[in-house]
């Protein structure tokens, strides 16, 4: 078995998805404005880091689990089997799957507030949060296909990870009233 995982894992591969973002992010900007097409590009990128974050182990080696001590249904215990503190974000687990979240419900309000005028952005906040829900539900699923990659499908992250979501979208919505997507170039 290869060793897999830990926080360098986590950090180049967002260091990665950065530099493919970068050119992304130009490129679209070009193309639907500066606000928007960066905005796309940091989604795609804040989308690929919560899926390190939550799917690489985060212990590193061995970076997985015997196959009889692998989860075999999520934990719907609120408050879940996570530890107090946590590898990565003295905060706690908790805090840290809240601000997981953040960016990708900003920048994903942000790249859809190309409408015409500030009333209609708050269309994109319900429609922002609900695609990260389902986005935080199949990262749950994956951890618990993927058990023995030593990461743990639990009800209080899919909670967490939503309520992060709405704080993002809700910072989303007054920066796109702030900079006004829908403006032309």
């Amino acid at each position: 078995m290869v060793p897999f995982g830990g926080v360098g894992v986590m950090l180049l591969g967002a260091v990665l998805a950065g530099l493919l973002a970068a050119p992304a992010g130009a490129g679209l900007a070009r193309r639907l404005g500066p606000v928007a097409g960066w905005a796309w590009a940091g989604l795609l990128w804040s989308l690929v880091v919560v899926a390190l974050v939550t799917l690489v182990p985060a212990q590193g080696a061995p970076g997985w689990v015997p196959a009889e001590e692998a989860q075999t249904a999520c934990s719907l215990d609120y408050g879940g089997p996570a530890p107090e503190g946590f590898w990565l974000f003295p905060g706690g687990q908790r805090a840290l799957n809240a601000v997981l979240f953040v960016p990708s419900g900003a920048l994903g309000v942000l790249a859809l507030a190309r409408w015409r005028d500030a009333r209609s952005v708050v269309v994109t906040v319900p429609v922002v949060v609900a695609a990260l829900a389902a986005y935080s539900v199949g990262i749950e699923a994956a951890q618990l296909v993927l058990a023995r990659l030593d990461r743990a499908c639990d009800v209080t992250d899919l909670v967490d990870n939503v309520a992060g979501a709405a704080l993002g979208a809700l910072l989303g919505l007054l920066a796109a009233w702030a900079l006004r997507p829908w403006r032309r170039r």
